[in-house]
């Protein structure tokens, strides 16, 4: 106990709290059992240190990562005991995900111990498992997605811009200073502006992302085998070489060796962990549950990392569209153009793209890359990424 008590004082003392990931505040921190989720990289750890050094005695509060050594012989009930006796009160557990018995035993210790706050970190494929399902009474869950183009701004730039809704940005009230140019800046968010880590050389991280979520993450929680997980590397490379790419069952399964209905798993496990989104259509009637439409590239760095040469700026264009709005928002595929949003129709596109597709549509939006300023129902692509 005493050492995990010391690492997590150096932890504190070495977290930087200038800045906050969009989520900081949208947490209700006063829940007695917390959890946050969300792929590899993205600032979970930071998040969670920054709200202890910044709220919390630190006597009262311990950190852990579920990867430590410690739990190869010792349980998380029995740290949450021993932790309790002497007069702990919030305990914070990072990469949950790592510890065999994590859903059980957090529902123990939530029942056990009643005075004791219970905050745990793990990667998004914890939503393909049941565990979470059955911690849904007693935990408040929340998922968080890498940097938006606003938070990269000020992260890397020291620029600081507020929060624009989906209806200020039609309503045109997206206001930048005089001397502000987004254009020096967004070509480098999309190739590596996504990940808090971009400020070293992102591509060497980014797969280490991908290989670690495809050959541990995934097979970990849906009970594959070792080739198993190599064929979500097939699927996945497979995706990278033609985003948008319009899912054939069929032909996948051919290719993979698997069946029709594996390869929907698949696909389901791989956006769970962050490195693809799939646009759905409205059928379903609750999120998440449409038809797939289109399947892309999570984010716009892993484009540029996994399809290199062969990434192509209309599939940057609408993969930036999509992961920046859907956090806020259910996007879904439109019949006359790129993407639905709340009844508003969105068609992607560069500099020169017309009004052509969306001639006749009620509330629709000609979305442009490589312009500074809104008008009518022109909207230039980054404004989009001011929305969390």
């Amino acid at each position: 106990m005493e050492r995990l008590q010391n690492r997590y004082k150096k932890l504190l003392l070495e977290t930087d709290t200038r800045f906050h990931r969009y989520m900081y505040n949208r947490i209700n921190w006063n829940n007695r059992m917390i959890g946050l989720t969300g792929p590899r990289g993205i600032g979970k750890t930071t998040l969670v240190l920054q709200y202890i050094k910044e709220n919390l005695p630190t006597d009262d509060s311990l950190y852990v990562t579920a990867e430590d050594f410690y739990f190869a012989d010792h349980r998380l009930l029995d740290l949450a005991d021993t932790f309790v006796k002497s007069g702990g009160k919030h305990l914070f557990i990072d990469e949950i995900h790592r510890y065999s018995d994590w859903s059980r035993e957090l529902k123990l210790i939530y029942d056990y111990h009643p005075e004791l706050q219970v905050v745990f970190t793990g990667s998004s494929v914890l939503d393909i498992n049941k565990g979470i399902s059955d911690l849904s009474r007693r935990a408040a869950m929340y998922h968080m997605q890498g940097l938006s183009f606003r938070e990269y701004l000020q992260l890397f730039h020291n620029l600081t811009f507020p929060v624009y809704s989906l209806a200020e940005i039609l309503q045109l009230k997206v206001e930048i200073p005089i001397q502000f140019h987004p254009y020096q800046f967004f070509p480098d968010y999309l190739k590596r502006g996504y990940y808090p880590f971009s400020s070293e050389d992102p591509y060497i991280y980014i797969q280490q992302i991908v290989n670690l979520t495809l050959e541990a993450d995934i097979p970990q929680f849906a009970g594959m085998n070792v080739s198993t997980g190599r064929k979500l590397k097939q699927l996945l490379a497979i995706i990278a070489k033609s985003v948008p790419f319009k899912p054939n069952i069929s032909n996948i399964a051919t290719a993979l060796n698997v069946s029709r209905n594996s390869v929907a798993d698949y696909c389901l496990y791989v956006e769970e962990a962050g490195l693809i989104a799939q646009l759905r259509d409205d059928t379903g009637g609750i999120r998440g549950l449409g038809k797939v439409e289109k399947i892309y590239l999570d984010n716009t760095n892993l484009i540029y990392s996994l399809a290199g040469e062969n990434s192509e700026i209309g599939n940057i264009r609408e993969t930036f569209f999509f992961n920046q709005m859907r956090v806020n928002q259910d996007v879904i595929t439109s019949s006359a153009s790129d993407f639905c949003i709340e009844g508003y129709t969105f068609e992607i596109g560069g500099r020169k793209k017309g009004n052509k597709q969306i001639e006749g549509l009620p509330d629709a939006f000609v979305v442009k890359d490589n312009i500074e300023f809104a008008f009518a129902h022109t909207i230039p692509l980054w404004h989009f990424g001011f929305n969390y």
